[in-house]
Parts: structure tokens; sequence; C-alpha cells
């Protein structure tokens, strides 16, 4: 293959990930960011002096970049250092009525007996079970393949395994199956908050969802120095791969003629001519025409109902008390569903909230902080409608004052000081990732065909293609991970091919740990 040329806009995980595959093949790659540096989402927060994770917390699925790394003549392990986490997460519904879920799930059915009964940690253990089962039949033919579809989900499995099929849940709601698995009202709040982890309400949500569960046994683990040290190393492997990586460049155009992308034109004028164009930003962005007119029609427009949810933001250093917090911490509202259909229904923000905090200074196990302040990413349900609502300061105020009322109905006094406190708000996430309304996760996972909506590798437009975690395989760094993956492969197979048809890429065949 003659050598290519390829812009890549956006130095998130999925920007960095496509621009290492393609340039491991000789291509000539240049990532364009509008930032002072790379992350996209996986950002750090600036407060009082220290930098704070402001994006994801949760690392899973790292067999995602130990391949990645191992591909491009690399160990993933030289470049950040990973510890399994023993406590997954601490969940609360009241000052001493918490628990406890870890690695290994036969002590997490123990810690549900004790506190819910040993019929429930029976229950707990059934579960686990078929969402093992959901993930085992889903990783290859639906996360790893570029474009899947109800009918090419069905051959890939194969007939023989049909019943795999009915076990995925599709036609169910997330919060429906929890019922029929869990008694205690409490499990069901529990584990409904896996549909969060892709922006979406557990009362709306396929019952597919489940295989987080799977996804979380398999690991979490705790990355040294915080999360933002995983996009550091991807940026690093880049730049040893030859890719060039152009930070504070705001890419304002996406050139089309004769029905391809040719080019990036940046903000300052500057032409990128390109044989190939990757985006990796929100994809409601070229649909609104954020990207030109040229670019509106590589995707269909979001609406602003099929959003995912958005979120309060506080990123806090403050010396706290009471409550022994661990690295994740879930603090459950009293009433879950009202507080979704608040989020998606109502549009407003919940009048009761449930309070998710990552100590990002503490261990996974023993509840006990530094000698000082310590780093908080606190964080609150919110609707994306940062395109159309200014989050005043009154509103603010009334946010504040139910959240950290919430905590300390825990026993959690955080003891914030105005300087050593930032928020973001979904009108803010809105203007960090324009054409989104502050929706984290994209189009929310809402419905049957949702798994088979979100937009794929390849655009409407030939010579454009999609990554990052508003795209299939979805949100979470592991997934935009993939994503990059799937589109640097599409990419790859469209320019080698002489021919007209367009064969699905599926990205590697097994794994192997």
């Amino acid at each position: 293959m003659n050598t290519k040329r390829v812009t890549v806009i956006g130095a998130g995980v999925g920007g960095l990930v496509t621009a290492i595959d393609l340039a491991r093949q000789g291509m000539e790659v240049t990532v364009v960011e509008k930032a002072k540096g790379p992350g996209g989402k996986m950002r750090e927060v600036e407060v009082a002096d220290t930098r704070i994770d402001g994006g994801p917390t949760l690392f899973t699925m790292t067999w995602v970049f130990e391949e990645l790394f191992a591909d491009a003549g690399a160990s993933f392990g030289d470049y950040l250092t990973l510890r399994k986490a023993e406590v997954l997460a601490r969940h609360a519904w009241d000052a001493d009525q918490w628990l406890d879920l870890y690695a290994d799930q036969e002590r997490s059915a123990e810690a549900i007996a004790r506190l819910a009964g040993p019929q429930e940690g029976e229950r707990f253990r059934a579960f686990c079970a078929h969402a093992r089962r959901v993930y085992e039949t889903l990783e290859v033919p639906y996360l790893r393949s570029s474009r899947p579809t109800p009918l090419s989900l069905v051959s890939r499995i194969g007939f023989a395994r049909l019943g795999a099929l009915f076990e995925i849940k599709p036609y169910t709601s997330m919060w429906r199956m929890l019922g029929e698995y869990f008694r205690d009202p409490r499990l069901l709040q529990l584990f409904g908050r896996y549909t969060t982890y892709v922006g979406a309400s557990p009362l709306l949500a396929p019952a597919t969802l489940m295989l987080m569960a799977q996804v979380e046994q398999n690991g979490i683990w705790l990355v040294d120095g915080g999360m933002y040290r995983i996009t550091a190393a991807l940026a690093r492997l880049a730049e040893e791969r030859g890719v060039t990586l152009r930070y504070a460049s705001e890419a304002q155009r996406i050139e089309v003629a004769g029905g391809r992308a040719q080019a990036v034109v940046l903000a300052d004028g500057e032409r990128l001519a390109a044989d190939a164009v990757v985006f990796n930003g929100d994809v409601a962005a070229l649909g609104a025409g954020l990207l030109g007119e040229d670019a509106r029609r590589a995707t269909a427009p979001t609406r602003p109902d099929e959003r995912s949810h958005s979120l309060m933001a506080w990123t806090i250093t403050a010396r706290t008390e009471g409550f022994p917090l661990v690295r994740h911490s879930y603090f459950y509202s009293d009433d879950y569903p009202a507080e979704f259909r608040d989020v998606f229904d109502r549009q407003r923000l919940p009048q009761g909230p449930t309070v998710y905090i990552c100590a990002q200074d503490r261990n996974d196990h023993d509840g006990i902080g530094p000698d000082g302040p310590e780093r908080l990413q606190c964080l609150t349900y919110a609707p994306a409608n940062g395109d159309t609502h200014t989050y005043d300061a009154a509103e603010i105020e009334q946010c504040e004052e139910r959240t950290f009322s919430r905590l300390e109905h825990f026993g959690l006094r955080v003891q914030r000081r105005p300087e050593a406190s930032v928020l973001t708000t979904p009108d803010q996430f809105h203007r960090l990732f324009p054409g989104s309304g502050g929706a984290i996760y994209g189009r929310a996972a809402h419905g049957s065909r949702s798994s088979f909506t979100r937009p794929a590798s390849r655009s409407r437009i030939p010579g454009l293609y999609l990554a990052g975690g508003t795209t299939h395989p979805g949100p979470g760094v592991p997934m935009a991970a993939i994503s990059g993956r799937l589109a640097a492969a599409t990419l790859i197979q469209d320019l080698a091919s002489t021919g007209r048809s367009r064969a699905t890429v599926t990205l590697g065949g097994t794994s192997t740990r």
C-alpha cells in the first residue's frame, strides 16, 4: 500500500488508538486536538494547584489495551502501573447500612446474604451466571464487530446457539429483569446502576446491559497516578510510532469533494489534505453541522430526547470525616425510579439524588483517607439540556445543598472550600464537547434496538470514519478503544480493497487473558 495520509480529529482514547493502529501500518497520521493536551473526556481538572481526574473513574477490560500495545510491539505494563481492586465499590443506603461488592464473587454473595438474606445471596449467584453468559455470547460478534445488526448477530452466534440469544433479553428492561432476580429494593438500585455506565435509565435500558456485571467481575483496576495516565500512555505510544500530535489545533471543517472526505480545515485556516479522515468527537456535532455543511450528512442528527444523561460534577480537594469512603462509593436515593424520571422525563435535576464519589487518594478496601485534604470527584445525574438551559447560581446552590446534605445523612462530611472546588454543569459539558447538549455518553441505550443504532466505523461519507464513545460499541474507556481499533481496521480495509463490496470488519478473533 502506498503511504496514505490520515487526519484524526480529537486526541481522546478512540482517536489515539486509531492513530496507533494506522501508524503501525505505515500510514502518515496527524491528530489534531483543540485542547492543550490529549484526553478528551478523560480529562484532568486543576483545583487549587492540584490535578484531579475529571472524567472516567473505572478501568476495566484491560485486555483491550494489552492487545493494542502488543500489536504495536510494546508492553502495556511498561507504560503505567495497575493494581487489581479487591473491593469493586461500596454501596450505602444509610449511615449504618452499606454493602461492599468484591472481586471475589463468593465474598459478594456472602455480603449480600448478610445484608438481605441467604435467598438474595443465591439469586445474586444466579444473576452473575446469567450476566457471564450474556457477556460471553456478545464479546466477539457484537463488541468486536464494526457494524452488528440483529441478523449478523444471529449469523455469528450460530443457529446451534439460538438459546443464547434469548438470554440476552433485548426486549426486557433492566429494571424488570432485575425484579425477576431480586426481591430487596436495595439490590435493584445497586445492579440498576450498571445502565448509568452508558448514560441510560434502568427503567428504559435493555436487560442486555447486565453484561456489565461480568465486565466488573473480570476486574476493576486502579491506575497508579490516576486515570489520566492511560491517555498519557496512549499519546506516548502514538508519538513513538510516528504519529504527529497537534494540540491547540481546532478542526473547523471537514472538506468533502467528489463525494469523499478530502481534507480538514483548522480554525486558523490551515488545510490538511488527507486520503481519509477519522472523527473522534461526539457524532452529534456532525449531524448538527458543526464541522461544516459538507459533513452534516455523515450521520443522522441526534435528537435531544435520544441523549444519555449528563452530570453535575464536582472536583474537590477537601478533608472528609465520618463515613469510611473507599475508592468507589455510591450513596443511593430513596426513590430510584423518581430520580430517573426527573432526569429523562421532566428534564430537571433530581429532587433526591444518588451521589457517587471517587476518592482518588484512597485504596479500595480499608476506608482510611489521607492525613489532610484528599482529591474527590463527586457526581450526580443531570439532564442533557446544556444547549438550551443555563444553570444559574440559584439552581446550583440548591443542587449543592441537596447533594452535600444527602451525604451528611450518610454520616459523610466534606469540608468544602470555594477556592478548592470546581463544578462542571451540563451547559459547561456542552461547551467542552460541542453538539452533545452535555450528554456524556452520546445516545442513550434505551429500547431493544439501541444497541444497533449507534453510528458505526463508516460514516455515510466515503473516506470519513468515526471513533469514540458515542459510536459503536459504546461509551467507556475500553469501548472507546475498541471503536478506535474498529475504525482503523475498517479504514485500512477500504483503502486496500479494489472491490466495491463493504465486508464487515470483526476485530480480532478470540481474546486470550
